[in-house]
């Protein structure tokens, strides 16, 4: 069994503030971790101040928010459990891949090099981005409509529309466009070692009715690491949208990972 007070790191993706984590903070908090869920690069530390800063974030790709994640790492004083949502699933999946970390648990990821799969519910929930070349090196807000269909679209609308006051922000551009032209990239920054048989163990998650990564995507995901020896999983969650980490139902992931971090001796 991992030791008492094993670290734990949560990396938000685009369009969430670090503390949009608060709930789960607490809860592995309480269960006898202890977490910390740190910003991206240049990220102010209040979604007030993200909103009135849009830019700050601006032109940070995927190499840039990684390196941070690792630096923060390196400074713990033991290897933590890494989890991730949307592009912080993603990063997750990459540091491990770098063999950094005690374990990682990546929801709805964004997909990686070597995904092929591209659905248009996911294509239509990065528009707001992608839509407009330039926005390559700017940061993109989405609006309430666009939040309740790349996110809440299995929500009522006031529960929507709440979660959306309460914790979206501007973010970076960049790594959606490195995303959807990976497969045309030789060195692209969403490659991922999924080959790696000396890493921790990695728990993949979906959404089966998530809009912004589809099931489809992550069960892809998935398949990338055929190859590899190390543990990986994949669990799904019937219904539920890309907003499961902060809708009322995040309780029930997170349970599951605590479940699954004990079925690893974690």
């Amino acid at each position: 069994m991992a030791e008492p007070g094993t670290p734990v790191v949560f990396i938000h993706g685009l369009w969430l503030h670090a503390t949009s984590w608060n709930p789960w903070i607490d809860h592995f908090r309480a269960a006898g971790y202890a977490p910390i869920a740190p910003g991206w690069p240049h990220e102010p530390e209040t979604v007030e101040l993200a909103r009135e800063n849009p830019q700050a974030v601006a032109d940070i790709g995927i190499d840039d928010a990684t390196g941070h994640f690792a630096s923060i790492i390196d400074s713990l004083e033991r290897p933590p459990v890494i989890i991730g949502h949307s592009f912080g699933g993603l990063i997750t999946e990459k540091l491990l891949g770098q063999g950094i970390g005690l374990a990682g648990v990546a929801i709805d990821p964004a997909q990686i090099k070597g995904v092929l799969p591209l659905p248009l519910a996911q294509l239509r929930a990065g528009l707001p981005a992608l839509g407009n070349p330039a926005n390559l090196h700017r940061a993109v807000s989405l609006s309430e409509k666009e939040f309740r269909f790349g996110f809440g679209n299995t929500l009522t609308d006031e529960e929507s529309a709440d979660l959306y006051r309460r914790w979206t922000i501007p973010s970076p551009a960049r790594p959606l466009f490195q995303a959807a032209a990976a497969n045309f990239v030789l060195h692209s920054q969403a490659k991922v070692d999924t080959d790696r048989e000396d890493r921790g163990p990695l728990l993949l998650i979906s959404g089966t009715a998530d809009h912004t990564v589809p099931d489809v995507v992550t069960r892809s995901t998935f398949k990338q690491y055929r190859d590899s020896a190390a543990v990986t999983e994949l669990k799904q969650f019937e219904g539920r949208g890309h907003s499961l980490t902060i809708d009322s139902g995040w309780r029930e992931v997170a349970d599951a990972v605590l479940g699954w971090l004990r079925e690893q001796g974690i």
